[in-house]
């Protein structure tokens, strides 16, 4: 009975901690509980088996593999990304955007729809927090949606997954995970999720589109009196154009004397951009209606997010700053624009503060038990019992991402994403680096697949932050004074399960076309290890007539008349006087032999 316990060591401790964790204990604490159980008994049970590899020293390992984890400068720009999300969150810019772009799509039948999908995706390219998106969007646009008669299924299910765009568009938390442990960079990783991340918003408006459609009253289109900022699509198109112009104008006349491509690019968007908001500001602060109100406004409103965006996201993939660094430059930015905005207060920066803290400490805190859990995992071969696992699967590459996305996709429903990308992620790496999928590929299905599973009831997490902010039973309208229905659970469950479809469609297309994703890796061509030749160069023919590698020394065996040697300051070789030793040439300086030295006597000081 031992020796098969023994044995089986690496599955048992598995199914233990992961059971533990379903039932809902602290994740951390079950981690590095679990580990430090299971290297006890593992290093009882090493006498009867080979396979585990645990003793007592290797415990002292454990402070270096900890400081490991607060050394790391991948995971560093975690609070720098969720403190951008939480003041942005905090200065209500969620809301200036569900009011602008909702009046911009006001006209279109859906068009409320189309403002939350852009609204999320906004959203996730600047806060990047699940929760933070979900609750901003169900507290501001839920009842203005239910006001206009909105389906309410339709409504719920469009609000919840949009805000889990913040799982995949960059630059999301997720993604950073990921890429710290894959072991691959953040800014390949956000590269590869940029055209992944478009489709799925494009197949979300798609979905819009075909309810107006086929259901139109389920997403009727704002009535006039609602539109508050009127007409005016024409001068934004003209805005629009003149900026377009603008940058022309920088990059090809202005600032063509800068000699770094990224920097002239930077340069010329950044004169384009401001010089449109300096003229809407203008046009605002002196009432001079040179442009339509619509376009003033949507132009001051979203130009400010869409300039971070570019200056977190844009920056990295120039490859100027490194994803810590545009995560430091999107804070900074974000405190500049809700200072600017005069929205901005101590109790805000403290509360902001308060949350990123809480998030870095709660990541760091599941860092160190995993740690833990790996190094006795690790010990008891559990590595080699995953992969022997996956590798027996049917289907051989396709097989195994199959199978990998239905387990994080079942696991998602109960674990949150940190704890499925630091427990699971490390033991399907080796896996797929055995099947030769490539890493990054691996971790942007592994992301919109945790998207996914935000959105499965009954225990989809964003499901839960909508709840929270929907009402349940009736509830007055302040706006109108009149009293509407709410929002029941099975609507929220009906709402998403056409979003869920959409993400498992995408999960297929991102698996059957990876190029979509691989495209990171540019116009570089990847070596054939077969085709590798490596040639060295050659300092003539030895007496064989075989060549001979010099490795850039001077050739062996030459003669007098040859090149000559180096001597490193020694006298030559063979003609030192010695018996036995070819004489000087003639006409060579005599060599005047050193003192003999007697290393039984202590050394004479001059």
């Amino acid at each position: 009975m031992i020796d098969l316990i023994a044995h089986n060591l690496a599955p048992i401790m598995f199914t233990s901690v992961m059971a533990l964790l379903l039932l809902g204990y602290p994740v951390a604490f079950t981690l590095a509980a679990g580990g430090l159980i299971y290297f006890a008994i593992g290093v009882e049970l090493s006498v009867f088996s080979s396979e585990i590899r645990l003793f007592w020293p290797l415990l002292q390992s454990h402070p270096e593999r900890i400081y490991g984890v607060m050394y790391n400068d991948t995971l560093l720009s975690i609070p720098f990304f969720t403190l951008m999300g939480i003041i942005l969150e905090r200065s209500r810019m969620a809301e200036d955007l569900l009011d602008t772009i909702g009046q911009l799509f006001g006209p279109v039948r859906g068009g409320l729809a189309y403002a939350v999908i852009l609204v999320g995706a906004l959203l996730g390219a600047t806060t990047g927090v699940v929760a933070a998106s979900v609750m901003a969007m169900g507290l501001i646009s839920l009842p203005i949606m239910l006001r206009y008669k909105y389906n309410g299924p339709l409504v719920s299910g469009t609000i919840a997954a949009s805000g889990t765009l913040a799982q995949i568009v960059p630059p999301s938390l997720v993604l950073i995970v990921m890429a710290d442990q894959l072991g691959r960079s953040v800014g390949d990783m956000y590269v590869g999720a940029l055209y992944p991340a478009l489709m799925i918003i494009g197949a979300y408006c798609t979905y819009i589109f075909l309810v107006t459609l086929f259901k139109p009253e389920w997403a009727p289109a704002l009535p006039k009196e609602a539109r508050t900022l009127g007409d005016g699509v024409t001068s934004l198109f003209v805005m629009i154009a003149i900026g377009a112009g603008l940058y022309f104008l920088g990059h090809e006349v202005l600032f063509t004397s800068i000699a770094s491509p990224e920097w002239q690019l930077v340069a010329a968007l950044s004169f384009s951009v401001i010089t449109v908001y300096v003229f809407a500001l203008a046009n605002k602060a002196y009432n001079l209606n040179i442009i339509s109100r619509l376009a003033q406004e949507v132009v001051i409103v979203m130009i400010p997010p869409l300039a971070l965006i570019f200056l977190v996201l844009g920056t990295i993939f120039l490859g100027i700053a490194t994803p810590t660094e545009g995560g430091a430059m999107g804070a900074a930015g974000a405190l500049i624009i809700a200072t600017a905005k005069r929205r901005m207060s101590i109790a805000i920066l403290k509360n902001a503060l308060d949350a990123t803290t809480r998030l870095s400490a709660f990541v760091m805190m599941i860092l160190i038990g995993a740690r833990v859990f790996g190094l006795t995992f690790y010990g008891i071969n559990g590595n080699v019992w995953i992969e022997d696992l996956m590798l027996a699967l049917p289907g051989g590459e396709y097989g195994f991402l199959i199978a990998v996305t239905i387990i994080i996709f079942i696991l998602g429903c109960f674990l949150d994403f940190f704890e499925i990308a630091f427990i699971m992620v490390p033991l399907l790496a080796p896996v797929a680096q055995s099947h030769g999928i490539d890493l990054v590929w691996f971790g942007i299905i592994l992301g919109i697949n945790l998207q996914t599973s935000f959105l499965t009831p009954p225990f989809g997490f964003s499901l839960f932050y909508l709840r929270s902010v929907a009402p349940e039973g009736r509830w007055k309208d302040k706006v109108t004074g009149q009293m509407r229905e709410g929002i029941k659970t099975l609507d929220i469950y009906k709402g998403v399960v056409p979003y869920i479809i959409i993400q498992f469609i995408m999960i297929l297309v991102v698996i059957a076309f990876p190029g979509l994703v691989m495209h990171y890796k540019g116009d570089q061509a990847v070596p054939n290890g077969d085709t590798i030749q490596i040639q060295i160069p050659n300092s003539g023919l030895d007496n064989g007539g075989s060549t001979q590698p010099n490795f850039g020394l001077p050739p062996l065996g030459s003669d007098n008349g040859a090149t000559p040697q180096p001597n490193f300051g020694l006298p030559p070789l063979g003609d030192n006087g010695l018996p036995g030793q070819a004489p000087a040439p003639s006409g060579a300086a005599p060599v005047v032999p050193a003192p003999a030295i007697d290393l039984s006597q202590p050394p004479v000081i001059k």
